[in-house]
């Protein structure tokens, strides 16, 4: 790929966009640095896992390269003698670590995430390295070249600290006597220790140099404090300070040491950089597919009868402001190899030239694009683009030369695996001349095969697309009533002119505007004619489409509010039964208490307890009744199966309480597609809507068909044990049956069973997170558990 035509098509600026995602500067890098690819392998292998990338983050947001930086500079400088301080030796370790959590999740995840693991799986933490590294250094400490090493990182350096704090508090202890000796109190300026030269002194007034003997290091602005090391601490200062250069010393042995540590990892720690920027720039791929709500396109092989497919729908230009940005669709039939758009100044011309390319660019380096599902694109070897005004005044080239030039530096090398787009073709010259030279150009990239989207003004090239084969004509709409263009590509009819709508919308006379209109051609009136009628009868198709559109969409909601309304009385209807059954629970304990009494009573009182067996029994068979709770029967669910569920059906799938789509349908049961991911249900469990679900490009992760266990679970009145064996049960099946999240009913009480549950749930491999249920579904009683989604 020519780097000028990159530039031209603005790919450098998605890479800059792409690049603010990256987590570290080697992310960054390769993402600025990234170009389109042509083979049609690896392009899908880029696809699929910034795919992959985007249903991990998805599923488990918390996925990140946290503390990971580029330290190849670091550890180039350690290969070449050099001694890494203590923060840059610590960047080492936290990349290692990173590099290490990322390896572990992934590989975990190898079955749903198979590319992802691929990269990691170059990942060496080097838990040597890392090891040595936390033994010598910590992360606090006071700054400076050896703050961060620990004591403990040598035994002699662990001996030197010791004895320079001893030093250091005899030093503190002599110079404190003789502060607060009262018959030196006269000659002192203040009462404190400083420092001066490395050396701890005291201030003396200056009149009163020499009432204490010792050594004068000092002098204040004023003159008037002379700082002096007394004579008696002069030896203490000096194995102080002695103390502290073998410190240094010791420290820098150390560094030196952990430095030469990092040169001998020096392989495993750059791939390991670079296997992260690889993921990082995966990562970002993903987060900026979800900024631009993108989408994967199908990747179509171009090799069959050498026919590159190119079909965007709702494709929207990534630079350009999403609340702005008019969708437009591109589809070219298999025999279409050029197309020629025409149509008003300001129209969207060479915006939709720029969004046919930048796009093809896009998905060739891997990247998701803003297109509706059901895109596709074929993979070419060049993209080729002549766009914008390229006059020259430094080579003295007008507008048309300097188009010109750019096109002959192509035109030999353009075949049927490169993708042309050329803007004004033929513009800046005379008319009639510039018209000849469009066709023939257009002509010679027909012949060869050449994919080609020209935008022009000429209505010559009207003509010529509508009666050569292989080219079609296209158009971007214009507004005659509000003058302004509508942005929208209309594949299949060239551009109208719109001079005399305008005309008499700016209010040129009536008169002038007919006598224009006579001397026009009776066959261009004529055309002119037809092509407002067909113009005319698409909008009314539009507008009846979206009218349909917009009335599925509103019984499709009104059955979603239904099936809400019905899970809601249910769960209301679940909640009274629950109180009713506690409350009776209460009053079954109330009579037992009172039968327990009057039997002591009556024992008391030697009377025959016939009696009380009655009350006994009576109690008993109330409290039997009470123990075989009701079976509760969901209300069916609106009949909306107008027909049966067939492959490729929209369905409404309940026990999940979400969208997916019907791939492959097995006598009673189904295959779905939901999301990311798949699952085998019964048709039972399933409802048509009436639109369907557009097909993911590839699946990223697979969960197996199981009986739902329900997202509720009750431990109340179990012990610890058997509560967390239920507990852990229970999440087991939600996890199979890819359940979101749980709710544990664990009650209040003593806090004993919710401290046990949430210390299992700390540590449970399948929890993503948990949290106390909210005010109307039982405060600190009940906790909300979210699964590990993948």
């Amino acid at each position: 790929m020519d780097t000028k035509h990159l530039t031209t098509l603005e790919f450098p600026k998605v890479l800059a966009r792409l690049a603010t995602y990256a987590s570290f500067s080697a992310g960054e890098k390769l993402a600025r640095t990234l170009l389109p690819e042509t083979d049609l392998r690896e392009m899908r292998w880029r696809l699929r896992t910034t795919s992959e990338a985007r249903a991990l983050l998805e599923a488990s947001p918390e996925t990140t390269l946290g503390g990971a930086r580029d330290v190849r500079p670091q550890v180039e400088a350690a290969q070449r003698g050099a001694t890494l301080p203590p923060p840059e030796l610590l960047d080492v370790r936290d990349t290692l670590v990173a590099a290490r959590n990322l390896h572990r999740t992934l590989t975990r995840l190898e079955s749903q995430f198979p590319r992802l693991a691929q990269l990691a799986g170059q990942i060496q933490s080097c838990p040597g390295v890392i090891t040595e590294i936390n033994r010598c250094l910590d992360d606090g400490g006071p700054s400076g070249w050896g703050g961060n090493v620990r004591d403990n990182a040598s035994p002699e350096l662990a001996r030197i600290r010791r004895e320079t704090r001893i030093a250091y508090d005899r030093i503190q202890d002599k110079l404190q006597r003789i502060i607060g000796s009262a018959r030196n109190a006269p000659f002192l300026q203040e009462q404190i220790i400083t420092q001066r030269e490395g050396r701890y002194v005291i201030p003396l007034k200056s009149d009163f140099k020499g009432r204490i003997k010792g050594v004068v290091h000092d002098l204040s602005a004023s003159g008037a404090t002379t700082f002096i090391e007394p004579l008696s601490v002069v030896e203490l200062n000096n194995t102080w300070r002695e103390l502290q250069l073998a410190e240094q010393q010791e420290v820098d042995r150390i560094l030196a040491q952990l430095s030469d540590l990092v040169a001998e990892h020096a392989t495993e720690i750059e791939r390991t950089v670079e296997s992260l920027a690889e993921l990082d720039l995966v990562f970002a791929k993903a987060k900026y597919a979800d900024a631009i709500n993108g989408a994967a396109p199908e990747l179509v092989s171009n090799r069959q009868a050498d026919r590159p497919t190119i079909r965007l729908i709702s494709a929207r230009h990534p630079l350009l402001d999403p609340r702005e940005a008019v969708p437009i669709d591109v589809a070219l039939e298999d025999d279409t190899r050029v197309l020629v758009i025409t149509g008003p100044n300001t129209g969207g011309k060479t915006v939709s030239l720029k969004t046919v390319g930048l796009l093809t660019l896009m998905a060739q380096a891997g990247l998701h694009l803003p297109v509706e599902p059901g895109s596709a694109l074929s993979p070419f070897e060049a993209v080729y683009a002549d766009i914008g005004d390229e006059q020259s005044i430094e080579q003295s080239l007008s507008t048309f030369s300097s188009h010109l030039t750019n096109i002959v530096s192509f035109l030999d090398r353009a075949d049927s695996r490169s993708l042309v787009l050329l803007d004004e073709l033929g513009a800046g010259t005379d008319p009639a001349e510039g018209a000849a030279l469009a066709y023939a150009l257009l002509e010679h990239f027909r012949l060869n095969g050449t994919t080609t989207f020209v935008a022009t003004h000429y209505p010559e090239l009207k003509s010529y697309a509508q009666l050569t084969p292989g080219v079609r004509n296209a158009s971007v709409e214009f507004d005659s009533e509000t003058l302004r263009p509508t942005y929208k590509l209309t594949i299949g009819l060239p551009g109208r002119s719109n001079a005399f709508a305008i005309a008499r919308r700016l209010g040129l006379p009536d008169e002038i505007v007919e006598e224009a209109r006579q001397r026009i051609s009776p066959d261009d009136i004529r055309t002119e004619d037809m092509l407002t009628d067909i113009h005319r009868l698409r909008i009314q198709e539009a507008q009846a489409r979206d009218k349909a559109h917009a009335t599925r969409a509103e019984a499709e909601s009104l059955a979603r509010d239904l099936r809400e309304r019905l899970s809601a009385i249910e769960q209301e209807r679940q909640d009274i039964l629950e109180q009713a059954r506690e409350e009776a629970a209460q009053e079954l304990e109330t009579v037992r208490a009172e039968v327990r009494s009057l039997r002591l009573r009556l024992q008391a009182a030697a009377a025959p307890l016939e009696s009380v067996a009655e009350v006994e029994e009576a109690a008993k068979a109330l409290e039997t009744q009470l123990a075989e709770p009701e079976e509760l029967e969901l209300f069916p669910a609106p009949d909306l199966n107008l027909r049966s569920i067939r492959p490729g059906d929209s369905v409404w799938v309940r026990p999940l309480n979400t969208q997916g789509r019907v791939i492959e349908v097995d006598g009673e049961e189904a295959e779905l597609q939901v999301g990311p991911a798949r699952t085998r249900l019964s048709l039972k469990a399933l409802e048509l809507l009436a639109t369907p679900v557009s097909e993911p490009e590839e699946p990223a992760i697979r969960v197996s068909a199981a009986t739902s266990p329900g997202v509720r679970l009750d431990l109340r009145g179990c012990t610890v044990e058997e509560a967390l064996q239920r507990l852990d049960r229970h999440l087991d099946a939600a996890m199979r049956s890819g359940l979101p999240w749980v709710r544990i009913i664990h009650g209040k009480g003593t806090g004993a069973l919710r401290q046990a549950v949430r210390g299992f749930l700390s540590d449970h491999p399948l929890i993503g997170s948990y949290e106390a249920g909210g005010d109307k579904e039982g405060g600190e009683g009940v906790t909300v558990v979210k699964l590990v989604q993948g």
